[in-house]
């Protein structure tokens, strides 16, 4: 199949995020109706926690796994799936009648939306096939992140004030089906020509893991720390962890590619993700208890204080993506790392009556943190693996996103509600601070590794891992490099055009040599992806 046009590319650009948006906006669009919900379905804080992790969870779980079954199967044939089960389990969800009804649908809604993230960035990936247009589009889908995730307490509360908190699940569903229809007219159907075999023990020993750090951090308090159950859960995590590194190491086709973790900036950016979403899902939940029941404002004000933030966020994702694509990561890395500690310091002064102005101007710190953090851990992931197995690479990033979205309202949500003295209202307000703690510690450990990660060292330690692939088997060249990536075909060969470094990029090293060709020009000497 010919390359697509660039009105069709913007076309699938523009599919793939609207799968995103729905995705991305359902983690933080139900914080701002928990309270709602809490009154209506007489839920305790605990069963708000697992309404978030419910879902955040099974993504975390399961998106590696639809990474690859789409490289296997067919990314579009995966990715209408899981556009019908998103779409269908956000009506069932609206429908709820009880708070495990509820919990239970948020998990369908998951199972759906695992297939979407990982398969669309794919679907990118291999439709723009030039590697700076490649992190433009990236970038336009870190704006889209950061858009949808910080703009769901707004939308959020607009519609739990006009309607009540079932409406917000009604967003998914127009967006939904309209994305369903248009990717059965214009996504090509794409697949790795050889994709990865099914690894059922290495899926249930990472759900298992998961499962059981998040039920003993939430359940925790409940049961007390000591009880046999919390800390057999504790004691089975760690075992699950060193069984799962072991048997993986030992797969030829393991679910998680651990060869990848030698990189020091593909681990470092894993880290980063999941620090950065710990600190956002920390900030989502804390704000809404805070906002809402303690300052006793109404949904729809308590979204509205967080415009700052969204507008932020949506003004500089997407200006982060082409600084990645022209500087490097090291900048965008530093300057989140350091706002989103910041934001956590300024909050640990947050009373009763802290000045709306003052928490307006500190919402914003943490947007701009926030928003400019995606571009460079999703382009990191999806350079350092290889383009044949490009929706293994996006998963590892949604991944550690989601985990650290998991983590985050689990231990920040655990930490504070603990420390409450008397009522919400007069307690939550000192006992957040312990939360804002943890959140500036997020920031300090973004802001480090985004130094070590980009060093000389880091960049050896990438180039080392990558050699560890065979040659057809290589990983996506950076975008920085001094030359793109020759492709041939057949009798003939084409090579891209030069891209030139910028005099005062960061520097880059040669990306290992690429032998590989793009999905979409159908050429034959070791290709990566059939289409049609």
């Amino acid at each position: 199949m010919p390359d697509p046009s660039p009105r069709r590319r913007q076309l699938i650009l523009a599919i793939c995020c609207m799968s995103l948006f729905i995705v991305a906006i359902d983690n933080t669009i139900v914080n701002v109706a928990l309270p709602s919900i809490q009154h209506d379905l007489h839920a305790p804080v605990s069963g708000l926690q697992w309404i978030i992790d419910a879902y955040t969870l099974v993504l975390a779980s399961l998106l590696m796994l639809a990474g690859s079954t789409a490289d296997r199967l067919g990314r579009r044939r995966v990715f209408q799936l899981g556009l019908v089960l998103f779409t269908l389990a956000s009506a069932l969800c609206s429908a709820a009648p009880s708070l495990g009804w509820l919990v239970g649908f948020r998990a369908l809604q998951a199972i759906g939306g695992s297939m979407l993230n990982p398969v669309a960035m794919s679907i990118i990936s291999n439709t723009f096939t030039d590697s700076k247009e490649r992190a433009r589009a990236i970038g336009v889908w870190g704006g889209v992140v950061g858009l949808s995730m910080a703009a769901g307490p707004v939308l959020g509360g607009l519609l739990v004030q006009a309607v009540g908190w079932r409406s917000v699940f009604w967003v998914n569903i127009p967006v939904g089906v309209a994305a369903l229809v248009l990717t059965a007219l214009f996504v090509p159907e794409s697949r790795a020509q050889r994709g990865r075999r099914p690894d059922p023990v290495g899926q249930v020993l990472v759900i298992a893991v998961l499962a059981a750090v998040t039920y003993a951090i939430i359940e925790g308090p409940n049961h007390g720390w000591t009880s046999p159950l919390i800390l057999g859960l504790f004691a089975f995590t760690a075992a699950g962890l060193t069984a799962l590194v072991r048997y993986e190491s030992r797969r030829e086709e393991p679910l998680i590619e651990l060869r990848f973790f030698r990189s020091v900036p593909f681990s470092g950016a894993t880290v980063i993700a999941v620090c950065a979403f710990i600190a956002l899902a920390g900030f989502l939940f804390l704000n809404t208890l805070y906002l809402q029941d303690v300052r006793g404002f109404s949904a729809m004000k308590a979204g509205l204080m967080t415009l700052p933030m969204a507008a932020i966020t949506a003004i500089f994702a997407p200006l982060s993506g082409r600084l990645v694509a022209e500087r490097g990561s090291r900048g965008p890395l530093l300057a989140s790392g350091i706002f989103i500690g910041v934001t956590g310091l300024l909050l640990l002064s947050m009373t009763n009556t802290t000045s709306l102005l003052y928490l307006g101007v500190v919402y914003a710190l943490f947007g701009f943190g926030f928003g400019v953090v995606n571009a460079p851990i999703t382009n990191t992931a999806v350079s350092g693996m290889p383009r044949a197995q490009s929706g293994v690479a996006a998963a590892v990033a949604s991944t550690s996103r989601q985990v650290g979205q998991s983590l985050g309202v689990a231990l920040i949500g655990t930490v504070a509600v603990a420390r409450v003295h008397g009522s919400m209202r007069e307690g939550f307000s000192a006992a957040s601070h312990a939360g804002w703690a943890i959140v500036a510690g997020c920031g300090l450990i973004v802001a480090v590794l985004g130094v070590l990660t980009t060093t000389a060292r880091a960049k050896a330690s990438a180039e080392r891992a990558a050699a560890l692939f065979p040659a057809g088997e290589q990983p996506l060249p950076d975008h920085h490099a001094g030359t793109a990536p020759r492709g041939t075909s057949g009798a003939s060969a084409t090579v891209s055009e030069p891209v030139t470094a910028e005099p005062n990029a960061e520097p880059e090293p040669e990306p290992a040599p690429f032998t590989g060709v793009t999905a979409s020009t159908g050429a034959v000497a070791a290709p990566d992806t059939e289409t049609r």
